[in-house]
């Protein structure tokens, strides 16, 4: 490339993203895309296996001028500063996780990257904040947002829990300045995040460009790769309505190949599609390989098979699962798409070669590199201490990374390490058959104490609202087995959602619990309420939406159909969130002091050990 061209895309680069934002309409007419600028992919490949895919194209051959290129990705951060721990905190066996530890991977990797020659770009795929422990979330979520500048961040889509405080809060993480209510709380202010997040299709209602940035693009070795970022359609009903009056958001095929083809009108030829939205292997194998694509289905396939062939990678999240996979897009030709788990177990380590003449992806090929913390014994397993928690291994700890983490560790340890109450054993958010888990069961009891004094009989708990486990052992601020601080409640319930309780008749309770199932009242996702003690219902899954929940009964009374009950539950599930818009049907709302965090607190500092929950208030019937 000359030096002329060079200065020339340098421009293009600055400038083309907010002169597309501008140029951007509702309706952007394209022609359909051709499915020979892509090619077809020439080497086999098998679902067991990492994912390598080579283009045939008429000017990739022998004596062809190439450029080098490579994506270090991982999404679905949610502020893991520390290592998560449980089931969340292992890969197939191998403890893995936290910022120190990822920091010291993504390194590692731009360094092997660059031994090779290759120009490394490091992107995530959304939801790196919301949901985060209380080191991150007390402070509104700037730790992470360090943290990821630390380690090099570079472009991200964002995520539904990046809306979970609204979008004038977003726009601040990615802008800086001070939380306008709590200010600056470590004293030295925050600047925002040095990476750009894209969302391509979360448009302002008042105006229909993009809330931020909706593309970037970068140059590898003079060949330009166009990045669109996006999260998925369905972010208002699983986040509060209440912070995202201002925007909608849009499908994600259309506004994928509305900005692809812009940025191919721009001669972009090679497109990576960041997008939280994913998919999942499933048995057999079992456990599935990190690496692997075996049984894949999900939303993503359906994504990927709409988009334009100069899509060749995408990077995708949500679901929290590990895959490489090759799917087809619209032209039939392969697309590489990759995700890496969460909370910082993975990074996806992603090689590609570009075709400098045609500017398209010639080759791509990639990895999901466990991002390990332990201390391996001589047999090849992982340490424990006496209480059962693996050793991490101080030598796989980044320095910089440290240091920032300790600083925030330092100012929320006397809120994290205060004691709050006991419990008797491991309280898992493991759903059982019914869909029922034991601490979901505690959680609703939780609520359901909570507000006695606003007349509740019911409490329903939403399970995505439940984080992790209360682990028995674990022991974050040194306090005996059994014992749980107030740091661990906030890692099991992180979004300080109110609570309220409201009047609903015995025939609404009967519409939302058949609202947790497909096809009624516009659900979309399966999703299994858990309930509080003394109601119990039991369900039918191969029943007809509408028609599968029955034998509705509190404290062994059949419900009245035509009688009122006072109801608890968190205002995210009040507003209709999780698409449980009957909920909103309620009448009489009050609200409760506090937050959910509280009342879960208030019940486990109740002066006896809580024991888990006995997950027998469903019954699945079929």
């Amino acid at each position: 490339m000359t030096p002329s061209r060079s200065r020339g895309w340098a421009v293009l680069r600055n400038l083309a993203v907010p002169a597309l934002a501008l140029a951007v309409v509702a309706t952007v007419p394209f022609s359909s895309p051709d499915s020979a600028e892509s090619g077809q992919a020439a080497d086999a490949w098998t679902p067991m296996s990492p994912v390598s895919v080579t283009y045939e194209q008429a000017s990739y051959g022998t004596g062809a001028r190439t450029a080098k290129g490579n994506l270090l990705g991982f999404n679905d951060f949610h502020g893991a500063v520390d290592p998560p721990t449980g089931s969340g905190g292992l890969v197939n066996g191998t403890p893995a996780g936290g910022v120190e530890y990822l920091t010291t991977w993504i390194k590692r990797l731009r360094t092997e990257a660059k031994a090779e020659r290759r120009e490394s770009i490091t992107v995530g795929a959304g939801d790196l904040v919301g949901a985060t422990p209380l080191v991150s979330a007390a402070f509104h979520d700037e730790p992470s947002i360090e943290l990821l500048n630390n380690a090099g961040l570079q472009i991200s889509s964002v995520g539904n829990h990046e809306f979970d405080e609204g979008t004038t809060e977003l726009q601040r993480l990615q802008r800086g300045g001070c939380h306008p209510v709590d200010g600056c709380q470590d004293g030295d202010g925050f600047k925002g995040a040095k990476f750009n997040y894209l969302a391509a299709n979360v448009v302002r209602k008042n105006s229909g460009l993009p809330l931020l940035l909706p593309v970037d693009i970068r140059l590898v070795d003079g060949v330009p790769v166009g990045f669109v970022g996006m999260t998925l359609k369905g972010t208002p009903s699983i986040v509060n309505p209440a912070g995202i009056t201002s925007v909608e958001f849009r499908d994600e095929i259309e506004t994928a190949n509305k900005w692809g083809g812009l940025l191919r009108l721009a001669g972009v030829k090679s497109l990576v599609l960041l997008i939280h939205e994913g998919g999942a292997q499933s048995a057999p194998p079992t456990p599935q390989p990190v690496d692997g694509c075996a049984n894949f289905a999900g939303p993503i396939t359906n994504i990927v098979a709409g988009l334009r062939p100069e899509f060749g990678i995408v990077v995708s999240g949500h679901t929290h699962r590990f895959y490489s996979c090759q799917l087809p897009n619209s032209s039939g030709a392969p697309t590489v798409v990759t995700s890496a788990g969460s909370n910082g177990v993975l990074v996806t380590d992603i090689d590609f070669t570009l075709d400098k003449r045609s500017g398209r992806f010639a080759e791509i090929a990639a990895r999901n590199v466990i991002v390990e913390n332990g201390v391996r014994n001589p047999d090849g397993s992982w340490q424990t201490d006496v209480t059962g928690a693996f050793v991490r291994n101080p030598a796989l700890v980044d320095a910089s990374a440290k240091t920032i983490a300790d600083k925030y560790r330092t100012a929320v340890a006397p809120i994290a390490n205060r004691l709050v109450g006991k419990i008797t054993a491991d309280i898992t958010n493991a759903a059982n058959a019914a869909g029922e888990s034991a601490l979901g069961d505690v959680i609703a009891d939780a609520q359901l104490a909570y507000t006695t004094s606003a007349g509740a009989q019911i409490a329903l708990m939403n399970p995505g609202g439940i984080r992790a486990p209360l682990t028995y052992a674990n022991s974050p601020g040194g306090e005996a087995p059994g014992d749980v601080t107030y740091g661990e409640c906030f890692t099991v319930q992180p979004f300080n959602n109110l609570v309220v309780t409201q009047t609903l008749t015995g025939a609404q309770i009967k519409e939302v619990l058949e609202q947790q199932f497909v096809g009624f009242g516009g659900q979309t996702v399966q999703r299994i309420l858990q309930p509080s003690v003394g109601f119990t219902y039991s369900y039918n899954s191969t029943a007809a939406a509408g028609s599968k929940v029955s034998n509705i009964a509190l404290n062994g009374t059949p419900i009245d159909p035509a009688a009122t009950y006072r109801v608890t539950t968190n205002d995210f599930l009040a507003n209709g969130g999780d698409g449980f818009t009957r909920l909103t049907a309620g009448t009489d709302r009050t609200t409760a002091p506090g937050f959910d965090i509280d009342a879960l607190v208030a019940y486990l500092g109740g002066g006896t050990p809580v024991a888990p929950g006995p997950q027998n208030r469903i019954t699945k019937t079929a």
